[in-house]
């Protein structure tokens, strides 16, 4: 990233959202943009009341405009959001008593450069959630938590590693169609193009 951090504002109503953008656009670091101009490295700035699912369609709202990160300004009143918002690509949170033009600018800034920052008690109320979440529904189905199962973990390490399909199979002891039905799986379901795009991707995002 270089120059100036791009936010983009969206709140459920104009008064909010005009406010919002008249303390940011007051900061040197921070560039405001319109509908128009949002691409992949704009940041989101969403405001609500709460982090409920009139909070979630905003984010979505603005994810189809191009936005991928978002700062969320809202009261986190309930836990059963938080894993849903985590993966719209919210990234920092504030209070709204605590989203001052400075601390804003600062969380914009730190998500466009990749950065996340979300209150202590609610980082532990997500790790309580991504925990269940992994002993309760994917464990008994064989899936971790980065959405991989054991299996489709073990093929991608060894794809990564260089090797074909024959040499995956023989590795893992299985058929090569079962390597090719796991690679297209894979592929499939993160919607990627191809091998080399799913390893890409796998280490990306920390998934092997």
């Amino acid at each position: 990233m270089t120059g100036r951090a791009q936010a983009y504002i969206r709140t459920p109503d104009p008064i909010s959202t005009a406010g919002i953008t008249a303390a940011l656009r007051g900061r040197t670091e921070i560039e405001v943009v319109p509908d128009e101009r949002v691409t992949a490295e704009t940041v989101g700035v969403v405001a609500a009341d709460t982090l409920d699912q009139e909070a979630l369609d905003l984010i979505r709202a603005v994810r189809r405009l191009g936005c991928r990160r978002f700062v969320l300004v809202a009261a986190v009143e309930s836990d059963m959001a938080l894993i849903p918002a985590v993966e719209l690509g919210v990234r920092a949170l504030a209070a709204r008593t605590e989203a001052t033009s400075h601390r804003l600018a600062q969380l914009v800034v730190s998500t466009a450069a990749g950065g996340a920052a979300m209150p202590p008690d609610v980082l532990g109320r997500l790790v309580k959630q991504v925990t269940r979440l992994q002993q309760t529904v994917l464990a008994p189905r064989g899936i971790d938590v980065n959405g991989l199962s054991h299996r489709e973990s073990q093929v991608l390490r060894l794809v990564a590693d260089g090797m074909d399909t024959r040499e995956v199979a023989t590795r893992l002891s299985y058929s090569e169609r079962t390597v090719k039905n796991v690679l297209h799986d894979i592929t499939t379901r993160f919607q990627l193009r191809n091998r080399t795009h799913a390893v890409a991707y796998a280490v990306r995002e920390g998934l092997i």
